[in-house]
């Protein structure tokens, strides 16, 4: 840890020596230093003002000539108009018809012709193409001002002689000759329209190319100018620039070495523009400058871990908080988290941040953040508290088989070696099996072993033994379940044997312990097998959460043969597991139903002349055989169809089917679907006749009856 606050302050310290030779130039800052930059910007200044304002005059003088080429086009058509209605008007009176009309036509034309002429001539406001009123500026040029002469030398007499006609009262020799006029001067008049128009359309394009030579001499001068000043600046800049590189190569260099993820958090909660590599590593993705730390951790971290974490780092940032008082209420000093590793699998992994301010004066500018993976930490610490549990769990499983009856030990411990090793053939076998279904039978065939082992193992109170084997009971169900001789149960069948030997070194260790006792020649209290399962039937009702009063009378088992003793043991063990887990129900649930608070078991071996019995009784829910036919629905075994055809004794026979439980979910002592198919194995192997009777919400009975 002392090496990490060293990496700290030494990048605080970097990242204020800049800071302070900054401040040191703002205050010696002096205006002489870059008089050549501020002047060459002066005219750089200058020079885009003197072109906006020529392109600006030079526009709207091009405006103006767009206006008056386009009224220039208009005085074309007017001009053919004016003729066109003057004939129209000598063609009517000639055959004695109305020339009202044609006089409107020519009387327009020619008045908006003289007045748009006028205006060439000396600038005024006229009609526009679309009627509204127009400035026209007087035409330049010698060459317009010529052309503009000569028609008005054309249109001066026109428009005498077009004086009497427009009033409606010329005579016959005014129309005569106004119509003479127009047909001798209306191609000359429109030629010298056409010429005009062709004049003002030279006058607008010197100005554009005026306007375009202005335009580059300023962008000329403008480039030149601003190239001086970018060799100016850059040549000052220079100096400060490799000063601020060298800094920034060594901030760069602590950024890409630490294994901490370091960067600065502004009062606005938002991540500074330096970030270590690490940081993306342990956020699991791309951090980038200005990022909302908040946003950041949001995904990462509970809500009240989030809430936590904003008003301690607001606290942070308040100067009037001591530091030091607070940082031991850090709420991210080892948090959680899931992020996606490059496979894109989500992982856990433990995160500490801790935060230390960076003041200039009294104010806090910012938090320098530091946060380190110490997912190995605590792996290391969970796997040290793991291991001193099991060791503890072990200790006491020796104190237990301590205080075991030797001859029990003796024997389980006998049976239990025998069990695994045969196990351990099975297994073996599957490697020559035909078929999943013949591995099956191989797996539930070791489901039974290894479960009639964990069922002695509790009776005997050695729990660790017992959680053990319930845990290759899972490694087992797994294979069962994974389905397909090759792929998935194939892998998992390769993974057995070391659970196993773990197993078989518990047993040699409860070998060695009888040596011991062998050799100290102790003496203790032998136990009956009646006490034993009176006692495994309350550890397994503690597990379980319930109460149960067990009355075990086992007769003279110890009269049975060796194999047949240790067959019926086995199917009590189970029975009594199976009565405690399945039929006898909670306390508040018995209570409900008028019961007694504590269940009943009853557990007899009574020998007659011809047979023994061993009976197994409780006063639970009872087996229901609708449940059992649901269950039987929900696992897919059977259709609706084909369960219609069953009856109710067939339909119960199911529970000693391999892996059928009525079990809510898997415990240490149910849910399994083993324990009575060891039962029915076990008679089978004894040759006796297994008798169930069991009244809904009363009691469930089993009978096992065999011979001698």
């Amino acid at each position: 840890m002392s090496a990490v606050l060293s990496v700290n302050n030494s990048l605080a310290t970097k990242s204020a020596a800049p800071r302070g030779r900054a401040t040191r130039a703002r205050g010696s800052f002096s205006f002489g230093k870059y008089r050549e930059i501020i002047i060459a910007v002066g005219f750089f200044l200058l020079f885009d003002l003197g072109v906006l304002v020529l392109n600006f005059y030079t526009s709207f003088q091009i405006a103006q000539d767009a206006v008056g080429i386009n009224l220039s086009g208009r005085q074309r058509m007017l001009s053919q108009r004016t003729a066109k209605a003057m004939l129209s008007v000598e063609a009517a009176r000639i055959r004695n018809q109305a020339v009202d009309r044609e006089l409107d036509e020519l009387r327009n034309a020619a008045t908006l012709f003289d007045t748009t002429l006028k205006g060439f001539q000396k600038g005024a406001t006229v009609p526009g193409g679309d009627g509204k009123p127009v400035h026209l500026q007087a035409a330049e040029g010698a060459k317009a001002l010529d052309i503009l002469r000569q028609a008005q030398a054309i249109w001066t007499p026109y428009q005498e002689r077009l004086t009497p006609v427009l009033a409606g009262a010329s005579t016959d020799a005014e129309l005569q000759s106004a119509g003479d006029y127009a047909r001798a001067n209306n191609l000359p008049l429109l030629g010298l329209m056409n010429e005009l128009t062709t004049a003002l359309e030279a006058v607008a394009s010197d100005r554009a190319n005026t306007l375009r030579q202005v335009q580059t001499g300023g962008i000329v001068l403008a480039l030149l100018n601003f190239a001086f000043i970018l060799f100016k600046f850059l040549r000052r800049l220079r100096t400060s620039d490799a000063a601020i590189d060298a800094a920034n190569d060594e901030n760069r260099e602590i950024l890409v070495s630490v294994r901490e993820g370091l960067f600065l958090m502004t009062p606005e909660f938002t991540l500074g523009s330096q970030l270590s590599d690490s940081a993306h590593k342990l956020f699991g993705k791309t951090l980038t400058p200005g990022d909302r730390f908040f946003d950041l951790l949001a995904p990462l971290v509970s809500d009240k871990a989030l809430v936590d974490a904003r008003d301690y780092v607001e606290l942070l940032f308040s100067p009037h908080v001591k530091e030091a008082l607070v940082q031991g209420i850090n709420p991210l000093s080892e948090v959680e988290i899931a992020v996606k590793n490059r496979l894109g699998q989500e992982t856990q992994r433990h995160l500490s941040f801790h935060f230390n301010r960076v003041q200039e004066g009294g104010t806090v500018r910012h938090l320098l953040v530091t946060v380190q993976d110490i997912s190995e930490r605590v792996a290391l610490e969970e796997k040290l508290k793991t291991e001193r549990l099991r060791s503890q769990k072990e200790f006491a499983m020796l104190l237990t088989a301590f205080d075991t009856d030797p001859a029990m030990l003796r024997q389980f411990v006998t049976r239990a070696e025998s069990s695994l090793l045969e196990i351990n053939d099975l297994l073996r076998s599957t490697s020559t099996a035909h078929g999943e279904r013949a591995i099956i039978q191989v797996i539930d065939e070791a489901f039974r072993r290894i479960h009639a082992l964990k069922g002695d193992a509790a009776m005997l109170g050695l729990d660790t033994l017992a959680a053990q084997a319930h845990q290759f009971e899972n490694d087992l169900q797994r294979i069962r379940q994974s389905g397909g001789v090759t792929g998935n149960m194939g892998d998992a069948l390769l993974a057995l044997p070391m659970p196993l030997e773990d197993l078989l070194g518990k047993i040699a260790a409860l070998k060695s312990i009888m040596g011991r006792r062998r050799e100290d020649g102790a003496a203790r209290p032998a136990q009956s097998v009646s006490d034993v399962l009176t006692q495994l039937a309350k550890t397994v009702a503690t597990d379980c959460g319930k109460r149960v009063e067990a009355t075990v009378d086992m007769g003279k088992h110890s009269d049975l043969p060796s194999r047949a003793r240790d067959l019926v043991r086995e199917i009590a063990v189970q029975l009594i597991r199976n009565a405690v887990a399945h039929g006898i129900e909670t306390t508040p649930s018995r209570l409900g139903s008028g019961k007694s608070a504590e269940g009943k078991i009853e557990v007899t071996l009574v020998r007659s002349e011809t047979d023994w019995c061993l009976s197994v009784r409780d006063d639970g829910a009872g087996l229901s055989a609708a449940r059992v036919r649901q269950q039987l629905l929900d696992k897919g075994w059977y259709t609706a169809d084909q369960l219609a055809s069953f009856n109710e004794q067939q339909i119960v026979a199911h529970i000693f089917k391999p892996g059928f439980s009525t079990a809510d979910g898997t415990s240490l002592h149910a849910g399994r679907g083993v324990g009575l198919d060891v039962v029915q194995a076990n008679v089978q192997r004894l040759g006796a006749h297994l008798l169930l009777t069991s009244t809904p919400g009363q009691f469930t009975e089993f009978k096992v009856r065999f011979a001698e």
